[in-house]
């Protein structure tokens, strides 16, 4: 997101000058996911199951971790999967195509913690275009499963934006990701025509999106600055999830907000940022569906989600890009350049890491997500 390094230059150096004091007698690390209080008295009386389950299913990655979710709890473990509106991006999104990608990413952990618990899920599809409100009936049924998933995957789970090494991916560990998605997950290795051509229209597509108002003011506006805001709201992007630690995270923390996104420093900071990034990775995973139907993108969303929660236990990391898919201007050729025909959905940046930090990006407590 930032070049950290360089950080405090956007800000001037009177409020280095002012900081140091205040630093030392104030927070000096970011708000992170452990940090967040329960509520002291839940407000709806849900079934324990059903809010071990729900909570653990919104641990699912979104686009500027907007969350775009909410559930209508018809009877206990009876519900409604539903797309909230409030939490679309309409300048980088117009189509909610990633909306219906993470409500995808959603089931998908709802179905694994379901599991956990000795739950069957049985799914009835209601929406059929992206922006229906109501998308996916579920209903929970006991079940004598032989065995249970790890839920542990999914409360460690954490997208990562530097330290990615420079090391291919080993192809064994290619298979094993892949596995039974062969024909929807593609490994683009380094140092091939089609991993070029991702590294320098990821680039290009960040630069068109940096300086688009529209795009930049969205981000803008689902970035957490304060403390205080990212536990008011527990979503968007924290300094934590940006990877902005320290004193530098102190600075953003207290002296950045919205207007900070809008200015030429920042964007291009950003921009500086990933052209750092995207010289360093193992490679690229590409994602493909079937068509752009409702039912191939929530299930392009589960095979996503399928992926990112095999690859910690490898120590490696996935940094979605989807730049290049947001702006029209860049996308146009790149099933050709790739070497793909299906529709693409993610592009994922890929490579091994020296060391995996826990997940710090915010989730909003179940009551939150419940709606009559």
């Amino acid at each position: 997101m930032m070049n950290r390094r360089r950080f405090l230059g956007i800000g001037g150096g009177c409020i280095v000058i002012a900081g140091v004091t205040s630093y030392a007698l104030s927070d000096r690390r970011n708000l992170v996911r452990n940090d967040l209080r329960p509520d002291p008295i839940p407000r709806l009386l849900l079934k324990k199951d059903e809010r071990t389950i729900l909570y653990l299913a919104s641990l699912a990655p979104s686009g500027h971790n907007t969350q775009p979710w909410f559930i209508k709890r018809l009877q206990p473990y009876h519900w409604i999967v539903c797309n909230d509106q409030t939490k679309w991006l309409t300048a980088v999104d117009p189509t909610q195509r990633e909306t219906m990608l993470s409500i995808g990413a959603f089931l998908q952990n709802l179905e694994y913690a379901a599991n956990n618990l000795g739950y069957a899920c049985q799914f009835e599809l209601k929406a059929k275009t992206n922006r229906d409100e109501e998308v996916m009936e579920v209903r929970l049924v006991n079940a004598d499963l032989q065995a249970k998933y790890d839920t542990d995957h999914i409360k460690q789970r954490r997208t990562m934006r530097s330290g990615i090494l420079p090391v291919e991916l080993k192809q064994e560990d290619v298979n094993d990701l892949i596995n039974k998605d062969i024909d929807f997950v593609h490994f683009i290795p380094p140092k091939t025509a089609a991993y070029r051509h991702l590294n320098e229209q990821t680039l290009e597509a960040n630069k068109v999106q940096s300086y688009r108002d529209a795009a930049q003011k969205e981000l803008a506006n689902w970035i957490r600055f304060s403390s205080k805001d990212a536990e008011k709201y527990r979503d968007g992007l924290t300094p934590g999830s940006m990877e902005i630690e320290g004193f530098t995270g102190w600075v953003v923390r207290n002296f950045y907000g919205k207007p900070n996104v809008m200015k030429n420093g920042f964007r291009d900071q950003n921009i500086e940022q990933v052209e750092k990034q995207v010289a360093t990775s193992g490679g690229w995973f590409v994602i493909t569906s079937k068509n752009q139907s409702v039912t191939s993108l929530l299930e392009t969303g589960q095979r996503m989600q399928r992926l990112f929660l095999k690859v910690r236990k490898k120590g490696i990391a996935i940094h979605p890009m989807t730049q290049i898919l947001e702006e029209p201007s860049i996308h146009q050729g790149l099933n050709s350049a790739i070497g793909i025909n299906e529709p693409v959905q993610f592009i994922l940046r890929t490579g091994y890491l020296k060391n995996y930090p826990g997940a710090v990006s915010l989730r909003r407590p179940v009551d939150w997500l419940i709606r009559s």
